[in-house]
Parts: structure tokens; C-alpha cells; sequence
């Protein structure tokens, strides 16, 4: 790349840091802040959309909810349509397994935990606004004078080249470390390092927790799975920090946690319809408006949110989540005596986590339609099986439903290969070896 690319770049990066920076500060109240966002959303739908072919023909001036809803199988089915260099599935497969470059764009992956894994193609430009955008919310005084250099640890199952765009800061020096090799691969190099900051899945910061030898992290920093309360407990009480979340995924940063802990979604680079789903939650269908390469326009996610309606001490105008419940994929589904019935995982979760306070750790499992099955750790006692085989059976009868549930106990090693997800739906039928015990409702 030319030198007056890369700064030019740079530059975007910081533009970026100092307009995100200043959300928390610049807006007295939401409504300022939604109307701000209106108008960079309007802009955006002016001229972005229209640059690539899936909605090349499509009447300029159209409101966002004119565009048709897109989710990952119409986007990948024709993801030629949706970036400006007309890029390929077949050609951004090739070069992810290869430079992970098409030309002068960068082209990275999701891991595929829903098993229909997702390409994303970014520009340089777009590489230094996406750091920009996320050093603004979780090192906010990274460029403050004086401020110390940073070292950052990132534990994921992938790498992108997003994360090496930190290191040409000058102010931070970034490692990765890739999960899928395991921790005894890396973990001696890991604590080396010293990292100021981590952030990794919260299985795994919580298995560094009682490891940990090297000089204490300021901050560490959820992503990739669900934060399950036993995870923060365990790591927040190791490492005397507050641990924060970053929401992200092949769509784009979404979300970060503030200073008070809340998280705050980024709506100051991304629109947010929040559709009902029952039980107080809502799912996201997004539009970026902070992105030109590749059009991320009302694309439907598959993550299950609950709001808070409280302000945030910090300031921040930005929509605050009490809490990222799931996938809607994980929801147990039953049809029974002629009705449909939807649980969500964090009714099961909490069931199994409050029945007994010696669970720190389970597996969840809808084998079928009626089967389920629940495996807790060896260490559990009996008593905290039945109590947990109990607390589950109360939530499917008092929904009138006929479940059968088969509880036991196994080991349930650290999962390096894949998302860990506690609460999920089997793709085909599974029978796992029941150690213990069979209650069925």
C-alpha cells in the first residue's frame, strides 16, 4: 500500500476515535442522540446502497424500512450483490484460507458456530475505523497524554487483520492467540506477555483466573459466548476487576461495555431495529452505517437481547442491554397437544445455576422433541443433581409440558474447538451416557 493510503487510513482511525469518544459527551439526552443518528443514517442510505448491485435499482430516497430484511443465508447466497468490488463467496474463501486479501481488501470469517459460517470484506480505511471506533470504547484515554502503552491479549478461535491494525498505533502492542490450539500451547507465552488488558471467551478467562501468575490485568473484557453469572463471579473475584463485554461478531461491533459495567450498543456506527420476541427479549435487525465496501443493510441476527430501560450513569445515550440471553436457535421449542411452546435459554440457565450453589458448570441439551437431557460435572453431588433435575422439571410443568429428562453427571472438559453454549438445540438425535440418574416429568 502507498504511504498516503496508509495515513490516510490512520487518519480515518483516529477521526473515528475521537467522534465515538465524544457520544458519551456531546448529546444531553437520547433524543438528540436518535436524531443525530437519523441523519447519518439518511446519508448513508443516499448514496451506500446504491453502489452495489443487490440494490443498485431500487429507488434512491427510500426509508430504511422500505429495504428488504437479509439474513446470512441470502447474503452469502449472493455475496457479490452486497460489496462494491464484487467479490465472490468462491474468490473471499480462497483468499481467507490463503492472504486473506483480495486486492487492497481485507477479507476475513466467522467461525461458525451455527454451522453456516459468514465472509465480511472491509477496506483499509474501514480496518482503521473499525480500531478506532473500538479503542474509543474500551481504552477510551488510550491517547491521552502520559496515558501507559498497552498490552492486549486476544484469546479467539480466529484470527483477522482487523486486530493487527493496534500494533501500528503506536501506543499499543497487541497479541493474538488462538484458542483453537489450546491454552497449554500458549498459555506460557500468554502470561510472559503480562498483558494490561484481556479479552477472550468467558470460559477461558475464567480458566486463566485461577492460573493467573503474571502482574495483574486493569481490564479484561468478555466476548464471543454468552457471559453466564458464574463466569463473572469467578472471574471478576480472581482478577479484582469489573469485567466488561464486547458484543461482536462477523456483522460488526455492536456493542461494548462503559466504564459502570453497562453495555451499550453502537449506535453511534449502527442502526438497531429491536423486534419482540416474547419474555421481554428482542432481536436485532442492524444496519451500519459506518460501512461502504460491503452493505450491511437491515440484516437480521440471530441473538436474543434484554433492554434495560434504566440511563446509564456514564452518560453514554446509547441503549444499554441488561443482558445478551442466547441465540434464538438455542430456545427450546415444544409442540404438545396441539400448541407451541418456546423456552428461553436463560430460564433454564438460571433454574439449573440457583437449584444448587455447588453448580458452576452444565451442558443443557434438547436431544428431541420431548427429550432432554442435562450432564453436570463429577464434583456435583448427587443431592445437587436432583436439585437441578427438580428446578427444570417445575419450569416444563408449569408450562403444561410432558418432558422427558434425563439428568446425570460427566466430565465436561475445557471446549477449545467450538463456542461453548450451555443451553442448545441438538441438530440430530444424540444419547449421551446417563451416569446417574433418569426423572422424567
Amino acid at each position: 500500500m502507498k504511504a498516503f493510503e496508509r495515513i490516510s487510513a490512520a487518519a480515518t482511525g483516529l477521526a473515528t476515535y475521537v467522534r465515538v469518544r465524544r457520544t458519551g459527551t456531546r448529546f444531553p439526552d437520547r433524543e438528540r442522540f436518535l436524531a443525530w443518528q437519523q441523519r447519518r443514517l439518511l446519508k448513508w442510505l443516499t448514496t451506500a446502497p446504491h453502489r452495489v448491485d443487490a440494490y443498485r435499482n431500487l429507488p434512491r430516497g427510500m426509508p430504511l424500512g422500505s429495504y428488504p430484511v437479509i439474513d446470512k443465508e441470502k447474503l452469502m447466497g449472493w455475496f457479490e450483490a452486497y460489496n462494491q468490488p464484487r467479490i465472490t463467496a468462491a474468490t473471499g474463501w480462497r483468499a481467507f484460507d490463503g492472504s486473506r486479501m483480495v486486492g487492497s481488501y481485507h477479507v476475513g470469517a466467522s467461525t461458525g458456530t451455527s454451522g453456516n459460517r459468514g465472509l465480511y470484506v472491509i477496506s483499509e480505511k474501514e480496518r482503521f475505523a473499525w480500531l478506532g471506533a473500538i479503542l474509543a470504547k474500551t481504552l477510551p484515554d488510550i491517547w491521552k497524554p502520559g496515558a501507559p502503552r498497552e498490552r492486549v491479549a486476544v484469546i479467539l478461535p480466529l484470527h483477522t487483520r482487523l486486530y493487527d491494525a493496534a500494533n501500528d498505533t503506536g501506543r499499543i502492542s497487541l497479541r493474538f492467540f488462538n484458542l483453537q490450539d489450546g491454552p497449554e500451547a500458549w498459555v506460557d507465552e500468554l502470561l510472559s506477555f503480562s498483558p494490561t488488558t484481556l479479552i477472550a471467551p468467558p470460559k477461558i478467562l475464567a480458566w486463566l483466573a485461577s492460573r493467573w501468575t503474571a502482574q495483574p490485568i486493569r481490564r479484561a473484557y468478555a466476548g464471543a459466548e454468552v457471559l453466564d453469572p458464574t463466569d463473572r463471579q469467578v472471574i471478576e473475584s480472581s482478577f479484582g476487576i469489573s469485567l466488561g463485554q464486547i458484543y461482536m461478531a462477523t456483522e460488526g461491533l455492536m456493542g461494548v461495555s462503559c466504564a459502570h459495567g453497562n453495555l451499550h450498543l453502537a449506535e453511534d456506527i449502527m442502526h438497531f431495529e429491536l423486534e419482540p420476541v416474547g419474555e421481554d427479549l428482542v432481536s436485532p435487525i442492524i444496519t451500519d452505517f459506518s460501512r461502504r465496501t460491503q452493505v450491511m443493510l437491515r440484516y437480521r441476527m440471530n441473538d436474543l437481547l434484554r433492554l434495560s430501560s434504566t440511563p446509564c450513569p456514564c452518560g453514554n445515550p446509547c441503549q444499554v442491554v441488561s443482558e445478551i440471553v442466547g441465540r434464538a436457535d438455542d430456545c427450546f421449542r415444544f409442540q404438545q397437544h396441539g400448541r407451541s411452546v418456546m423456552i428461553t435459554p436463560d430460564a433454564m440457565r438460571n433454574a439449573i445455576l440457583d437449584a444448587d450453589r455447588s453448580i458452576h458448570d452444565f451442558r443443557l441439551t434438547q436431544e428431541s422433541g420431548s427429550e432432554v437431557s442435562l450432564t453436570l460435572p463429577l464434583e456435583v453431588s448427587q443431592s445437587g443433581l436432583e436439585a437441578a433435575a427438580a428446578a427444570l422439571a417445575r419450569i416444563f410443568e408449569q408450562r403444561g409440558l410432558e418432558v422427558h429428562l434425563r439428568a446425570h453427571r460427566a466430565g465436561l472438559p475445557l471446549e477449545t474447538d467450538r463456542k461453548l453454549r450451555r443451553v442448545r438445540v441438538a441438530r440430530s438425535e444424540v444419547s449421551p451416557k446417563a451416569i446417574s440418574t433418569k426423572i422424567s416429568s
